[in-house]
């Protein structure tokens, strides 16, 4: 989690503030100028808190690089770095989130802005109110039609009609989030490892297991850009990883391959069916790698039980579970957006 010796600074402030300020506003930037133009200018437009806003870029192409750099340039509340390549989300963010030291952490997707002014203060202070709450999961709505954003749902589907409301929870979504740095150093930050998909779930899972809660706050909105096809596709590399990296989160807490077995054909019965076998398999392998590299361990009791009462409740009988997350198909991104699948 070290600042990353490889990233250059390109624009903006040197440092954050050298005394004690409330949130870092964590941007991830690779192409798409004006998406991330939109999303800094909606980070450093809020009120209420004192912020500073890190932009990691990961490999844009130099006329994009110049064009965040302009927005960034000058200012005292912002920082502009690069990478030159990409990281990764959970690499990525682990180098941004170590360049700073804001009480609290907010994530925020390149493609997506704070709803309103006060969006990253209401964050602030929802944790603020919860000392135990490692993180904030927030409403994710599609930009254009202000309804929710079903291809960024990643709780239980019988929690959708409270997505309004607020629930305790075992995971947040990327595009939006807020994360409390004393949790965020004692589990020890994001895998970087996964690269993408279920980083998330994975450092809840540590930081529930070290005896912190997350809480979903309905109330508290980001704004996602949902466009196909800048998404990466179930039928490419984001299955692969799906796959991969779930099964390599299980093993991290010492879950025996057998007693994945049925969730190992659950994933070749759903690949095969979609045009994903090869995909699928070569994740199954790379999970098995990957899972070599790590000291395994096990959930405490408390941890247990608080995924089952927050998660596993929420998700019905296995026969209904077959039928959703076996069976069904995997989400296409269409007009509207989609439910990401959801095998837990």
């Amino acid at each position: 989690m070290a600042p990353a010796l490889t990233a250059r600074h390109i624009a903006g402030a040197l440092h954050p503030p050298g005394g004690p300020y409330d949130t870092d506003v964590v941007i991830l930037a690779l192409d798409r100028a004006d998406d991330t133009e939109a999303a800094i200018a909606s980070a450093l437009a809020q009120t209420g808190v004192v912020c500073h806003v890190f932009v990691l870029d990961q490999g844009s192409r130099p006329d994009a690089l110049a064009r965040i750099a302009r927005v960034v340039c000058g200012r005292t509340d912002a920082t502009l770095v690069s990478l030159g390549s990409n990281r990764g989300v959970a690499g990525g963010r682990n180098i941004a989130t170590g360049l700073g030291h804001g009480r609290v952490i907010f994530g925020l997707d390149n493609d997506a802005e704070f709803a309103d002014g006060t969006t990253l203060a209401r964050a602030v202070a929802a944790l603020d109110t919860e000392p135990d709450l490692a993180a904030v999961a927030v409403r994710i709505v599609s930009h254009a039609t202000g309804q929710d954003d079903l291809s960024s749902w990643g709780y239980p589907l019988d929690l959708l009609p409270s997505a309004a409301r607020t629930f305790e929870t075992a995971t947040f979504v990327g595009a939006g989030h807020a994360i409390r740095r004393a949790a965020w150093e004692a589990a020890g930050g994001y895998d970087a490892a996964l690269f993408f998909c279920w980083e998330e779930y994975d450092f809840c899972l540590r930081a529930l297991h070290r005896g912190w809660r997350v809480r979903y706050h309905g109330g508290i909105v980001v704004r996602h850009k949902i466009t196909a096809e800048r998404r990466v596709e179930w039928s490419g590399d984001r299955w692969f990883y799906f796959v991969r990296n779930r099964l390599y989160i299980e093993r991290k807490w010492n879950a025996p391959w057998l007693a994945l077995m049925p969730r190992i054909g659950g994933y070749l019965v759903r690949g095969a069916r979609n045009g994903n076998l090869g995909a699928t398999l070569r994740a199954i392998a790379a999970a098995i790698a990957l899972a070599r590299r790590v000291r395994c361990g096990s959930l405490s009791p408390a941890a247990q039980d608080y995924l089952r009462r927050n998660d596993r409740a929420q998700r019905g009988s296995l026969l209904r579970r077959c039928r959703r997350e076996v069976l069904g198909p995997l989400a296409a991104l269409r007009p509207g957006g989609s439910i990401r699948p959801e095998v837990s």
